[in-house]
């Protein structure tokens, strides 16, 4: 639990700051909130004290409640702490017969940011970043957000500000009249001194945020604006409540008033801190932070090297967009391609990813030409000499990448950690005929590269620690969330969801509707079904990845001849704008009858039939069964220390595949329905549908002993 404190100092011209201290970056915790608390009523109650102004130590005003409370009341692990105790303050600060002044530096996010605008006015430097992150978390603002903030700066952009948690920096906040000055971080604490002095002295007006009106939209008008947001709200996430609830909330407090607003907000808080969806965002909060702790990697004292300079090998869409990750962060980067056409071919997809920032109004033009000043291409490895880092981004072809890695081998510097973005062959394959094993690391990106947040960093028994924590800081600096894993047919999240496509095509065979399957997936919360999860991998892929799984994993694998059937008259998924679903041009999927000629044909040759009993499946039934077969891969992949926590999976899940984070990760969600159910589930359509669906021994044995999935287990290996 995070410890911390304020201080306090009264000067001569009778201004008392309060300093938060709880670095780094000055959190909320339970020992500030009180500290807090002692600091305000001492500096009302003291004659000397004239106006205060709140500040944090260390250049950050504060960055919000400490997440670790919001886990330990959740626990009922704490109890000295009540959720109201905080608006309380946020009241008192408003209603105190002293002003008070934020002075604001860094990050002014959540609870920060909400006990600013309970201040009477608000001192910025141009760097400050001002944020409600509460919907990410499962809650709404708790401490007078709600209110306050449509009060100070319409409401229009306050439901910007609160339902997509939207970063705004000071110039932004100070044209919209959250912040009142913004000055240098030398003049901060003396302007806003200054400026708590002027409030005092009826120099400035004495601004109470709850009073305020002339920033609310007329009523028709806000009405259609809220009636917006609830639409956008449900489109985005229609298995959400909490954003439909924080609109209410909102809207109590423009028809009833602000206490009313204030009452319903506190009711509501309370209900959702306490709900299965703020539990499971917390839990990938925590998860999330984990995956950086890797024991017998990350706790032996290393320290990542500075790598420089990477080098790409391959400008496909994988090549181009981690080429684009990269120089988006400042990287340089050369990329090697075996001729000018190809070449040329992977300078225009990275132009084409920056200049989509600048349609996006993510980037100025010129940013993206100084960004693309950071790309290098060429036909040889003359300029990989001096790398840092090599990342080989080539079609999976064992032969192929075995020539690339001998060549690597004799044209990089002997410090140059050597990556493949291999999904599939094995990484002691890839090394075999190199003599730096110990320094070859699978570094595997998602399709788009340069947007999937996820990296998985797959470690031989060969391969240094010092490699892991090099890509790990490699990782962080690019803005992905890495996780570790053991090399194995398909890693981490390849190898859990192999079954979610199979088990589809093993429902499609038995007569139910391909658009019914996807429907249903993406109703829970999937961001794409089955089937046009495999349209965009394409069929080629999703060919040969299966064909790898059946060599490694035969006795589990369902064999359909579907996706060989579509091939043969070319048809490959997204790529070639007919597969399951037909494309045209960026218009949204649209299903393809066409597609039923295939499935009937497929049908006829297997002579299977539809069965009544699948066919009477509704959504939720179709879920269990096309994902708890992955729940069952999962635990596999546990048993046999591929992953070494289970938050690890759940975290893969979430940023590899989109599986929802608000149900916490596909483990997180295994647990909440319990072992013991999936269990049962699988035994039953095993005796049913045969093998494919037989849970594995480490699901068996926790579901008898009635323990958690996700608890610890002592077979994973203690060091990847």
């Amino acid at each position: 639990m995070s410890k911390g404190r304020t201080d306090m100092e009264v000067g001569a011209d009778g201004v008392a700051v309060i300093a938060v201290v709880n670095p780094p970056v000055n959190v909320l915790s339970v020992d500030v909130l009180y500290s807090l608390m002692g600091n305000h009523e001492e500096a009302i109650r003291r004659n000397d004290v004239r106006a205060i102004v709140l500040i944090g130590k260390g250049g950050i005003f504060c960055g919000g409640l400490d997440i670790n409370v919001l886990g330990a009341i959740q626990k009922n692990i704490l109890e000295k702490v009540k959720v109201d105790y905080i608006d309380a303050m946020t009241d008192a600060l408003e209603v105190a017969v002293k002003p008070f002044v934020a002075a604001i530096d860094g990050l002014a996010f959540g609870g920060g940011l909400e006990f600013s605008m309970a201040c009477q006015a608000r001192i910025s430097t141009p760097m400050a970043q001002l944020c409600l992150p509460e919907l990410q978390l499962g809650v709404i603002p708790g401490f007078g957000g709600t209110q306050r903030l449509p009060r100070l700066i319409g409401l229009t952009k306050a439901l910007e500000m609160i339902m997509l948690s939207k970063h705004i920096r000071a110039e932004e906040a100070h044209q919209l009249g959250l912040v009142d000055a913004i000055v240098s971080p030398e003049e901060l604490l003396g302007a806003a001194r200054h400026w708590a002095l002027d409030i005092c002295e009826s120099r400035r007006p004495w601004v109470r945020a709850l009073s305020k009106t002339d920033k609310i939209e007329p009523p028709e008008q806000a009405r259609e604006i809220l009636k917006f947001a609830r639409d956008q709200a449900q489109k985005r996430a229609p298995n959400l409540k909490h954003p439909l609830i924080c609109i209410d909330v909102i809207e109590e407090g423009i028809v009833s008033g602000p206490r009313a607003g204030l009452r319903k907000e506190g009711i509501a808080f309370q209900e959702l801190f306490f709900s299965d969806t703020c539990k499971s965002l917390v839990h990938v909060f925590f998860s999330q932070r984990a995956t950086l702790k890797i024991a017998g990697v990350t706790d032996l004292g290393l320290m990542p090297r500075n790598l420089t300079k990477v080098a790409i090998v391959g400008g496909g869409l994988m090549g181009s967009g981690i080429a684009t990750s990269l120089i988006l962060n400042h990287y340089p980067v050369v990329l090697k391609e075996e001729n000018e056409k190809f070449l040329n071919a992977g300078v225009d997809r990275i132009k084409a990813n920056l200049q989509s920032h600048v349609r996006k109004g993510k980037m100025t033009q010129e940013k993206c030409e100084k960004t693309l000043s950071l790309l290098t291409g060429v036909l040889d490895y003359e300029r990989f000499k001096d790398a840092d880092l090599v990342i080989e981004a080539v079609m999976d072809n064992v032969k192929l990448k075995q020539q690339i890695f001998a060549e690597l081998e004799r044209h990089c510097p002997p410090h140059c950690i050597l990556a493949t973005t291999t999904s599939t062959i094995d990484l002691r394959l890839i090394g075999q005929n190199t003599d730096c094993q110990e320094r070859i690391v699978g570094a595997h990106f998602f399709n788009p590269a340069h947007t999937v947040p996820l990296l998985e960093i797959v470690c031989t028994q060969h391969t240094l620690p010092q490699a892991v924590i090099d890509l790990l800081d490699v990782g962080k600096k690019i803005k992905k969330t890495p996780i570790v894993v053991r090399n194995c047919t398909g890693f981490a999240v390849n190898r859990m969801f192999f079954p979610y496509t199979q088990t589809a095509l093993f429902l499609l065979d038995r007569g139910m509707d391909i658009y019914k399957i996807d429907h249903a997936c993406t109703g829970f919360g999937m961001p794409v079904g089955p089937f046009r999860l495999a349209d965009h991998v394409g069929f080629g892929v999703a060919l040969g990845t299966g064909m790898q799984y059946l060599e490694d994993f035969p006795d589990r694998v369902y064999k359909s001849m579907l996706v060989p059937l579509m091939i043969e008259d070319k048809w490959t998924g997204k790529a070639s704008k007919r597969g399951f679903y037909m494309y045209e041009g960026r218009r949204k999927a649209i299903p393809d009858p066409d597609t039923m000629t295939y499935v009937d044909k497929l049908r006829s040759m297997a002579g299977s039939s539809t069965d009544p009993e699948l066919m009477k499946l509704e959504d939720k039934d179709i879920v269990e069964m096309v994902l708890f077969p992955v729940i069952n891969e999962a635990c596999r992949v546990l048993d046999e220390g591929v992953a070494v926590k289970a938050s690890d999976l759940d975290i893969a899940s979430i940023f590899g595949m989109g599986f929802p984070p608000y149900r916490g990760g596909i483990m997180y969600w295994a647990d909440s329905i319990g072992a013991k159910r999936v269990h049962a589930k699988l035994s039953e359509w095993e005796k049913k549908y045969g093998q494919f669906f037989r849970p594995c021994s480490y699901l068996s044995e926790r579901a008898a002993a009635g323990v958690p999935l996700s608890a610890p287990t002592n077979q994973a290996k203690a060091r990847l």
